[in-house]
């Protein structure tokens, strides 16, 4: 089925095209239409005016019989295509339909007022607008950085809904004040086709220098990577490694299931000087390494930043739904399988706890159970600590069986961990719940890290 595919959606036509192409459409030709009818393939092509028709057209010949699919409110008639003029009955094809894309940002303008905080690649700052003074995020490397007295474009969707971890303005552009082009080597673009998609120097392009080695790679020689599916366990990962083997290599890669930039994790930027580089791939950017995958990007993490141990997550604030498969942290899955057909040793970061107030999450999250139980296809080592409250320990073993046929149920001797974890130079919180309220998770993922640092004696 062919389509005539207009910006505001397709019409349906039946009729014969005997000169050439509606103005301002997309044509898809496929050589099967409904009914049995057939035709000849066309090059598919945007057409600016009816000027340029004829370069795309002139692949298909006249008198064929085409299809396409209706917008509702539209009726199919048949018509005569002409470049001269594209109308279904009285109707003018250049006019949209009604319906109409709603708005998914709320724009403001404003005055930076005051610079509030900075760390690595982010100045907080708050900003005078019509509806008063909101707190924004500027990420220097995107928008260069503010000072008060700069015009400022806003985003404040996620503030005006009252997100949790992403509850912030977001500074768009500081206008008045551009910063300069870019000039470093570089073709991956991240946070592709958005208004601030970036451009940057990935790990395994031709541009890099590590690019012979990525595309040599095809191992991460049996590295032991913690996969975690929240941000929020990274720091009680890494005191768990640390705790037993506290001069280990250990590389942070990022996904893009949460925040793209990099740069919004205070938790990162806390843990810079005991963490031997940082990878984010996908959409994600603003690692010391970018990559296009999950793969290239665990191959940089032990080719390039000879990482021991590698710890997976997602970003700051990952996105649920109250469901099953509707959440980010379900990726956590997948990258079981991308370490495992690299030849690493997956490491299961369990979601534990007997604190949240949400029934799916106590015992093992049914999030977990998810990721692990259903989307990772290779084997992994499920670390559980030794020693939980009798209550938890029977329901994570009960929610756990199921999974025996494929992973390994490790316990883990946690003695120490608890001194480990206090001493983080992060703190430690996992939806709003700190270390004392929520003991269980942030044991479970310190277990994690201490199993992986066993792995590297073996």
């Amino acid at each position: 089925m062919s389509l005539l595919t207009s910006e505001r959606g397709a019409v349906q036509v039946f009729g014969k095209v005997t000169v050439g192409l509606w103005p301002t459409v997309l044509l898809t030709a496929m050589s099967h239409l409904p009914g049995g009818i057939t035709g000849p393939a066309v090059t598919p092509g945007w057409v600016g005016d009816t000027a340029g028709a004829a370069d795309v057209v002139g692949a298909a010949a006249d008198g064929v019989d085409w299809a396409a699919w209706v917008v509702p409110g539209w009726s199919p008639q048949a018509v005569t295509v002409s470049t001269k003029v594209a109308t279904m009955g009285t109707q003018n094809l250049r006019t949209p339909p009604e319906a109409t894309l709603p708005g998914v940002i709320r724009w403001r303008k404003g005055t930076v007022s005051a610079l509030r905080r900075q760390w690595a690649g982010v100045v907080d700052v708050d900003v005078d607008t019509a509806e008063g003074t909101v707190p924004a995020l500027a990420y220097v490397a995107l928008v260069g950085t503010p000072r008060p007295g700069d015009a400022a474009l806003l985003n404040t969707t996620a503030l005006h809904l009252g997100l949790g971890t992403g509850g912030h303005a977001l500074v768009v552009a500081l206008p008045d004040r551009l910063p300069p082009d870019p000039t470093g080597p570089g073709h991956l673009v991240k946070s592709r086709y958005t208004p601030t998609q970036a451009t940057v120097l990935g790990v395994d392009e031709p541009d890099s220098p590590h690019h012979d080695l990525i595309a040599r790679a095809s191992s991460v020689e049996g590295m032991a990577v913690v996969v975690a599916d929240l941000h929020s366990a990274l720091p009680a990962v890494l005191a768990g490694i640390h705790a037993d083997a506290p001069a280990a290599r250990v590389v942070y890669l990022m996904t893009d299931g949460g925040a793209l930039p990099l740069w919004y994790s205070r938790t990162v930027a806390g843990l810079a000087d005991r963490l031997a580089g940082t990878v984010t791939v996908g959409q994600s950017f603003g690692g010391d390494l970018e990559a296009v995958t999950v793969h290239t990007g665990l191959l940089a993490a032990r080719h390039v930043l000879g990482a021991e141990v590698t710890v997976i997550s997602q970003g700051p604030g990952n996105l649920g739904t109250s469901t099953p498969w509707g959440f980010s942290g379900v990726a956590a899955g997948e990258a079981v399988n991308a370490v495992a057909v690299l030849g690493g040793r997956p490491v299961g970061a369990l979601r534990l706890s007997d604190a949240d107030p949400r029934e799916r999450h106590r015992g093992v999250s049914h999030h977990a159970l998810t990721a692990f139980g259903r989307v990772a296809l290779a084997a992994a080592d499920l670390p559980v600590p030794a020693d939980l409250p009798a209550a938890l320990a029977a329901t994570v073993a009960a929610d756990l069986e199921p999974l025996r046929g494929r992973h390994r149920i490790v316990p883990v001797d946690c003695t120490g961990l608890d001194a480990a974890l206090r001493a983080c130079p992060v703190p430690l919180s996992t939806m709003g719940r700190g270390l004392d309220a929520d003991h269980a998770y942030f044991l479970a993922a310190a277990a994690a890290g201490r199993h992986a640092a066993a792995l590297l004696a073996e």
